[in-house]
Protein backbone atom coordinates (compact mmCIF):
# COMPACT_ATOMS: atom_id res chain seq x y z
CA UNK A 1 0.00 0.00 0.00
CA UNK A 2 1.07 3.53 -0.69
CA UNK A 3 -0.57 6.16 0.72
CA UNK A 4 -0.43 9.76 -0.56
CA UNK A 5 -2.60 12.68 -0.78
CA UNK A 6 -6.25 12.55 -2.28
CA UNK A 7 -8.80 14.80 -3.75
CA UNK A 8 -9.43 16.32 -0.82
CA UNK A 9 -6.37 16.20 1.91
CA UNK A 10 -2.94 17.41 1.16
CA UNK A 11 -0.38 15.36 2.66
CA UNK A 12 3.19 16.21 2.77
CA UNK A 13 5.67 14.12 1.68
CA UNK A 14 6.93 13.57 5.16
CA UNK A 15 3.48 12.65 6.60
CA UNK A 16 3.23 10.22 3.57
CA UNK A 17 5.75 8.29 4.40
CA UNK A 18 5.21 8.27 7.76
CA UNK A 19 2.04 6.61 7.09
CA UNK A 20 3.71 3.81 5.36
CA UNK A 21 5.93 3.49 6.86
CA UNK A 22 3.81 2.48 10.20
CA UNK A 23 2.01 0.59 7.89
CA UNK A 24 4.64 -1.38 6.47
CA UNK A 25 6.33 -1.93 9.88
CA UNK A 26 2.44 -2.86 11.80
CA UNK A 27 3.33 -0.51 14.59
CA UNK A 28 0.98 2.34 15.76
CA UNK A 29 1.29 5.62 13.87
CA UNK A 30 1.37 8.67 16.34
CA UNK A 31 0.05 11.62 15.08
CA UNK A 32 0.56 14.84 16.99
CA UNK A 33 -0.23 18.70 16.20
CA UNK A 34 -1.81 21.28 17.06
CA UNK A 35 -5.79 21.62 16.72
CA UNK A 36 -7.28 21.63 13.45
CA UNK A 37 -4.07 20.52 11.59
CA UNK A 38 -5.86 17.44 9.75
CA UNK A 39 -4.87 14.43 12.19
CA UNK A 40 -8.13 13.07 12.50
CA UNK A 41 -9.08 13.42 8.94
CA UNK A 42 -5.94 11.78 7.88
CA UNK A 43 -7.14 8.74 9.65
CA UNK A 44 -10.62 9.11 7.52
CA UNK A 45 -8.79 9.26 4.11
CA UNK A 46 -6.95 6.46 5.14
CA UNK A 47 -9.61 4.35 5.29
CA UNK A 48 -11.01 5.43 2.49
CA UNK A 49 -8.40 5.11 -0.19
CA UNK A 50 -7.96 1.72 1.64
CA UNK A 51 -11.73 0.60 1.21
CA UNK A 52 -11.66 -0.18 4.63
CA UNK A 53 -14.14 0.45 7.86
CA UNK A 54 -12.72 3.33 10.29
CA UNK A 55 -12.82 2.31 13.93
CA UNK A 56 -13.03 5.52 15.88
CA UNK A 57 -12.20 5.66 19.24
CA UNK A 58 -12.89 8.90 21.06
CA UNK A 59 -10.58 9.41 23.76
CA UNK A 60 -12.35 11.11 26.57
CA UNK A 61 -10.62 12.47 30.18
CA UNK A 62 -12.77 10.08 31.96
CA UNK A 63 -11.68 7.23 29.40
CA UNK A 64 -10.33 3.91 30.65
CA UNK A 65 -8.55 1.30 28.43
CA UNK A 66 -10.88 -1.43 29.88
CA UNK A 67 -13.47 0.28 27.72
CA UNK A 68 -11.46 -0.02 24.55
CA UNK A 69 -11.62 -3.88 25.10
CA UNK A 70 -15.23 -5.10 26.60
CA UNK A 71 -17.95 -3.59 29.12
CA UNK A 72 -19.42 -5.99 31.58
CA UNK A 73 -22.68 -4.64 32.41
CA UNK A 74 -23.07 -6.46 35.75
CA UNK A 75 -26.28 -4.43 36.96
CA UNK A 76 -28.18 -5.20 34.51
CA UNK A 77 -27.40 -8.87 34.98
CA UNK A 78 -28.43 -8.35 38.81
CA UNK A 79 -31.77 -6.26 37.56
CA UNK A 80 -32.60 -9.28 35.34
CA UNK A 81 -32.38 -11.84 37.69
CA UNK A 82 -34.25 -9.93 40.62
CA UNK A 83 -37.07 -9.98 37.96
CA UNK A 84 -36.54 -13.53 36.44
CA UNK A 85 -35.68 -12.69 32.75
CA UNK A 86 -34.09 -15.34 30.56
CA UNK A 87 -31.11 -13.57 29.56
CA UNK A 88 -29.34 -13.56 32.56
CA UNK A 89 -28.34 -17.26 31.86
CA UNK A 90 -26.46 -15.63 29.08
CA UNK A 91 -23.67 -14.09 30.16
CA UNK A 92 -22.74 -12.81 26.65
CA UNK A 93 -26.07 -11.09 26.92
CA UNK A 94 -23.96 -8.14 29.19
CA UNK A 95 -20.83 -7.65 27.79
CA UNK A 96 -20.29 -4.81 25.06
CA UNK A 97 -17.09 -5.06 22.93
CA UNK A 98 -15.31 -2.23 22.79
CA UNK A 99 -13.94 -0.38 19.70
CA UNK A 100 -10.09 -2.73 20.14
CA UNK A 101 -12.89 -6.22 19.89
CA UNK A 102 -14.23 -4.95 17.12
CA UNK A 103 -11.03 -4.01 15.43
CA UNK A 104 -9.70 -7.23 16.10
CA UNK A 105 -12.64 -9.18 14.71
CA UNK A 106 -13.54 -7.27 11.49
CA UNK A 107 -12.99 -9.26 8.26
CA UNK A 108 -11.08 -6.76 6.73
CA UNK A 109 -7.83 -4.90 8.22
CA UNK A 110 -9.60 -1.42 9.26
CA UNK A 111 -8.12 1.48 10.30
CA UNK A 112 -8.66 2.04 13.94
CA UNK A 113 -8.42 5.80 15.31
CA UNK A 114 -7.40 6.34 18.97
CA UNK A 115 -8.78 10.04 19.05
CA UNK A 116 -6.88 12.70 21.41
CA UNK A 117 -5.14 10.08 23.45
CA UNK A 118 -3.71 12.81 25.39
CA UNK A 119 -7.33 13.79 27.02
CA UNK A 120 -7.08 10.34 29.30
CA UNK A 121 -4.67 10.22 32.27
CA UNK A 122 -1.48 9.29 32.02
CA UNK A 123 -2.23 5.51 32.97
CA UNK A 124 -4.12 5.30 29.78
CA UNK A 125 -1.43 4.64 27.13
CA UNK A 126 0.44 2.10 29.49
CA UNK A 127 -2.95 0.01 30.02
CA UNK A 128 -3.02 -0.38 26.14
CA UNK A 129 0.56 -1.61 25.77
CA UNK A 130 -0.40 -5.30 26.14
CA UNK A 131 -3.05 -5.42 23.80
CA UNK A 132 -1.82 -3.63 21.52
CA UNK A 133 1.94 -5.93 21.55
CA UNK A 134 -0.42 -8.68 21.67
CA UNK A 135 -3.14 -8.05 19.89
CA UNK A 136 -5.14 -10.08 21.92
CA UNK A 137 -6.83 -10.38 25.62
CA UNK A 138 -8.88 -12.27 27.59
CA UNK A 139 -12.69 -12.00 28.68
CA UNK A 140 -12.54 -12.80 32.07
CA UNK A 141 -16.11 -13.54 32.45
CA UNK A 142 -16.53 -16.01 29.67
CA UNK A 143 -13.11 -17.40 30.13
CA UNK A 144 -13.03 -16.27 26.15
CA UNK A 145 -9.53 -14.94 23.95
CA UNK A 146 -9.99 -12.16 21.41
CA UNK A 147 -7.44 -12.26 18.97
CA UNK A 148 -7.05 -10.16 16.08
CA UNK A 149 -7.50 -11.62 12.57
CA UNK A 150 -5.26 -9.25 11.15
CA UNK A 151 -3.53 -6.26 12.82
CA UNK A 152 -5.46 -3.18 12.14
CA UNK A 153 -3.94 -0.32 11.09
CA UNK A 154 -3.79 1.85 14.08
CA UNK A 155 -4.03 5.46 14.17
CA UNK A 156 -3.63 7.62 17.46
CA UNK A 157 -3.11 11.16 17.50
CA UNK A 158 -2.29 13.68 19.85
CA UNK A 159 -3.13 17.59 20.73
CA UNK A 160 0.42 17.40 22.69
CA UNK A 161 -1.39 18.74 26.04
CA UNK A 162 0.51 16.28 28.12
CA UNK A 163 3.75 13.64 27.75
CA UNK A 164 2.77 10.23 26.73
CA UNK A 165 5.07 7.59 28.40
CA UNK A 166 8.09 6.40 27.27
CA UNK A 167 7.45 2.82 26.79
CA UNK A 168 4.40 3.91 25.03
CA UNK A 169 6.36 6.11 22.42
CA UNK A 170 8.73 3.04 21.95
CA UNK A 171 6.12 0.82 20.29
CA UNK A 172 4.77 3.85 17.95
CA UNK A 173 6.33 5.32 15.01
CA UNK A 174 6.12 8.81 15.37
CA UNK A 175 5.06 11.98 12.86
CA UNK A 176 4.53 15.55 14.03
CA UNK A 177 2.00 17.51 11.85
CA UNK A 178 3.70 20.75 11.12
CA UNK A 179 1.26 23.77 10.59
CA UNK A 180 1.38 24.33 6.88
CA UNK A 181 3.17 26.95 4.90
CA UNK A 182 1.31 29.26 2.94
CA UNK A 183 1.80 26.94 -0.49
CA UNK A 184 0.34 24.00 0.84
CA UNK A 185 -2.30 26.59 2.85
CA UNK A 186 -3.66 27.23 -0.70
CA UNK A 187 -3.73 23.56 -1.53
CA UNK A 188 -5.47 22.66 1.16
CA UNK A 189 -7.90 25.52 0.65
CA UNK A 190 -8.64 24.53 -3.17
CA UNK A 191 -8.87 21.10 -2.57
CA UNK A 192 -12.28 22.02 -0.46
CA UNK A 193 -13.18 25.40 -2.12
CA UNK A 194 -11.65 24.76 -5.74
CA UNK A 195 -13.77 27.92 -7.32
CA UNK A 196 -12.60 29.79 -4.84
CA UNK A 197 -11.64 33.44 -6.36
CA UNK A 198 -7.98 33.60 -6.39
CA UNK A 199 -7.65 37.26 -5.05
CA UNK A 200 -9.41 36.46 -2.05
CA UNK A 201 -7.88 33.88 -1.22
CA UNK A 202 -4.81 35.74 -1.33
CA UNK A 203 -5.61 38.29 0.70
CA UNK A 204 -7.22 36.17 3.19
CA UNK A 205 -3.92 34.02 3.80
CA UNK A 206 -1.99 37.03 4.39
CA UNK A 207 -4.64 38.65 7.00
CA UNK A 208 -4.36 34.83 8.74
CA UNK A 209 -0.56 34.71 8.50
CA UNK A 210 -0.58 37.82 9.72
CA UNK A 211 -2.96 36.60 12.89
CA UNK A 212 -1.02 33.79 13.53
CA UNK A 213 2.04 35.21 14.01
CA UNK A 214 0.79 37.27 16.54
CA UNK A 215 3.09 35.72 19.68
CA UNK A 216 0.61 36.67 22.93
CA UNK A 217 -2.16 35.06 21.21
CA UNK A 218 -3.60 32.58 23.89
CA UNK A 219 -5.52 30.22 20.13
CA UNK A 220 -3.62 30.59 17.58
CA UNK A 221 -6.53 30.04 14.39
CA UNK A 222 -6.15 26.65 12.98
CA UNK A 223 -6.59 25.18 9.03
CA UNK A 224 -10.20 24.03 10.35
CA UNK A 225 -11.12 27.53 11.17
CA UNK A 226 -9.53 28.80 8.35
CA UNK A 227 -12.00 27.13 5.84
CA UNK A 228 -14.98 27.72 8.17
CA UNK A 229 -14.12 31.58 7.75
CA UNK A 230 -13.60 31.36 3.99
CA UNK A 231 -17.02 29.81 3.66
CA UNK A 232 -18.34 32.95 5.63
CA UNK A 233 -16.17 35.56 3.30
CA UNK A 234 -18.00 33.98 0.67
CA UNK A 235 -21.35 33.45 1.95
CA UNK A 236 -21.08 37.36 3.08
CA UNK A 237 -19.78 38.05 -0.45
CA UNK A 238 -17.05 39.76 1.22
CA UNK A 239 -14.45 41.34 -1.29
CA UNK A 240 -10.51 41.22 -0.80
CA UNK A 241 -10.74 45.06 -1.34
CA UNK A 242 -12.62 44.93 1.85
CA UNK A 243 -10.08 42.79 3.40
CA UNK A 244 -7.20 44.70 2.42
CA UNK A 245 -9.33 47.67 4.61
CA UNK A 246 -7.10 48.45 7.60
CA UNK A 247 -9.75 50.63 8.85
CA UNK A 248 -12.49 47.87 8.73
CA UNK A 249 -14.49 47.24 12.12
CA UNK A 250 -11.51 49.56 13.53
CA UNK A 251 -8.77 47.54 12.06
CA UNK A 252 -10.28 44.38 12.92
CA UNK A 253 -10.93 41.59 9.91
CA UNK A 254 -14.26 41.01 8.67
CA UNK A 255 -15.87 37.79 10.74
CA UNK A 256 -13.24 37.63 12.99
CA UNK A 257 -15.82 35.44 15.50
CA UNK A 258 -14.91 32.47 12.82
CA UNK A 259 -10.69 33.00 13.73
CA UNK A 260 -10.71 34.06 17.34
CA UNK A 261 -12.55 31.87 20.31
CA UNK A 262 -11.94 34.18 23.22
CA UNK A 263 -12.06 37.30 25.00
CA UNK A 264 -8.76 37.53 25.56
CA UNK A 265 -7.97 36.90 21.99
CA UNK A 266 -10.02 39.15 20.77
CA UNK A 267 -8.93 42.52 23.46
CA UNK A 268 -5.46 41.72 22.34
CA UNK A 269 -6.48 42.16 18.53
CA UNK A 270 -8.42 45.32 19.38
CA UNK A 271 -5.59 46.79 21.84
CA UNK A 272 -3.10 46.23 18.80
CA UNK A 273 -5.40 47.65 16.03
CA UNK A 274 -5.89 50.66 18.38
CA UNK A 275 -2.39 51.08 18.35
CA UNK A 276 -1.64 50.95 14.65
CA UNK A 277 -4.40 53.36 13.96
CA UNK A 278 -2.67 55.55 16.16
CA UNK A 279 0.48 55.33 14.62
CA UNK A 280 -0.73 55.65 11.28
CA UNK A 281 -2.43 59.16 12.14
Amino acid sequence: MIFQSTEHYIASPELALAVNAAVTLEKPLLIKGEPGTGKTRLAEELAASLGTELINWQIKSTSKAQQGLYEYDAVSRLRDGQLGSERVGDINNYIKPGKLWTAFTAAKRPVLLIDEIDKADIEFPNDLLHELDRMSFDVYETGQRITAIQRPIVVITSNNEKELPDAFLRRCFFHYIRFPDKDTLTQIVLAHYPTLQADLLTAALELFFDLRAVDALKKKPSTSELLDWLKLLVAEQISPAVLRDKQHQGGLMPLYGALLKNEQDLALLEKLAFMARRAGR
